[in-house]
């Protein structure tokens, strides 16, 4: 333990960020999230490659604000290295909400095997990381670990199919990561693989001819609505013109407001004066995500990677002017609106050109323009695999400290979840 535990404490502590990345089962909804350590863009030295320190950090925080609160009902991914497997920290984990995820820096020694065998006596799940082929680390490891990882970046196309076929073991789920496209998502769907890591489902599949259906445009028009500051009468109308819209509205103005103490909600007007104006444009952004019939899945990744976007941008505001409503408002509009080409299907410009915005909100979108452009470039910079200098820059441009951007990010992670769990 003393030597992570001197890792943590000499690690800058404001310096770094704790973001996750999601990982997908078959069936596209949420099962566990990576938690990563990503040093600030400015700080670029050492200790970026100090993995107990790393995961040390991660662990310190997660343990301190507890997994729940950062995953939520998922699992979580943490990587470790052989310092770490070693020490004693580790125990700081849960062990039925974590696998330790070995990096393929780690050498299988004898005492890493016995650490190993010892950790899963308490209930430890492991993953190989990184695989790319039958390396000692994974003849050694491969009858041990729970998950093992492939790196599609390291195989071939054909590779891919032999790795996968010679890696399976039974009762081992095989985890395909950095899968970027649908077409290698479905050949790794193909190869039977359980878990996806990757932004595939965040890319927007242009497709030609595409419409947006009318229950979509309906949303999209009451949105308009709202952002117009039409009168009441106006907004009632819209939402009783779609059966489906009103009956899911109805029912999210139950499970908000109903779940506090609230008596029942029986009307639009009702649902319309108790939600107000900001509460209803936000549920009709998320409405936006679910399923033709209306249903919304909170495991789905693209409404969870859109609402974590939507908070992240109008906490960001509220830091920045404290008591400008409006303004983080507009942010989380922009923050949920910022996935809807992957949505539709469509290019952000067509999706536009359907619903009139504000010349602020469409310059954040279309060239990441102004202070709303720069957080977008912040939380997509977040999300990528490494932090880099675009992300220090965005960052310059708005005036946040890396301190300020990660006590965000743990609010925002929270929000989303406190969100999830309501619409179950």
């Amino acid at each position: 333990m003393h030597a992570v535990a001197t890792a943590v404490t000499s690690m800058p502590s404001d310096e770094f960020f704790l973001a996750r990345q999601p990982i997908l089962g078959r069936d596209q909804k949420l099962v566990a999230f990576e938690l990563l350590f990503r040093a600030a863009p400015d700080h670029e030295d050492a200790q970026l490659t100090d993995y107990a320190a790393a995961t040390a950090a991660v662990i310190s925080h997660a343990s301190q604000l507890g997994m729940r609160q950062v995953v939520g009902e998922q699992l979580a991914f943490v990587n470790v290295d052989d310092v770490v497997l070693k020490s004693d920290f580790v125990r700081f984990l849960p062990p039925d909400k974590v696998i330790l995820e070995i990096l393929e820096t780690v050498r299988p020694t004898p005492d890493v095997l016995a650490r190993v065998a010892e950790l899963k006596e308490l209930g430890f799940k492991f993953a190989l990381d990184d695989v790319i082929g039958h390396s000692e680390l994974v003849r050694k490891l491969i009858d041990m670990v729970d998950v093992i990882k492939v790196d599609l970046k390291g195989v071939s196309r054909e590779g891919l199919a032999e790795l996968a076929t010679t890696l399976r073991r039974p009762g081992q789920k095989m985890l395909a990561e950095k899968v970027e496209t649908v077409e290698e998502f479905e050949l790794c769907m193909d190869l039977g693989f359980e878990y996806f890591q990757g932004y595939y489902f965040a890319r927007p599949a242009i497709l030609s001819g595409k419409k947006i259906t009318p229950s979509e445009m309906g949303l999209l028009r009451l949105l308009e609505l709202i952002g117009a500051n039409a009168d009441a009468a106006a907004i009632e109308e819209a939402v009783k013109r779609d059966a489906l819209l009103s009956l899911n509205l109805l029912r999210l103005a139950n499970s908000h407001l109903v779940g506090a103490g609230g008596a029942r909600i029986e009307s639009i007007p009702q649902a319309l004066e108790q939600l107000g104006r900001s509460q209803l444009q936000r549920w009709v952004q998320i409405l936006l995500y679910g399923s033709p019939d209306g249903h919304i899945e909170p495991n789905s990744p693209l409404l969870q990677m859109a609402t974590t976007r939507g908070r992240l941008l109008e906490l960001m505001t509220l830091t920045l002017r404290p008591g400008d409503v409006g303004g983080a408002s507009t942010a989380f509009t922009i923050g949920i609106m910022s996935l809807m080409d992957a949505l539709f299907s469509l290019p952000m410009r067509d999706i536009l050109a359907r619903v009139d915005v504000s010349p602020e909100v469409r310059a954040a979108l279309l060239d990441r323009a102004g202070d709303y452009g720069a957080m977008l470039d912040v939380v997509e910079e977040l999300e990528g695999a490494q932090c880099n200098r675009a992300l220090g820059d965005a960052l310059g441009r708005l005036g946040l400290s890396v301190k300020q951007v990660r006590e965000i990010e743990l609010a925002a992670f929270g929000w989303v979840r406190e969100l999830s769990a309501g619409m179950r």
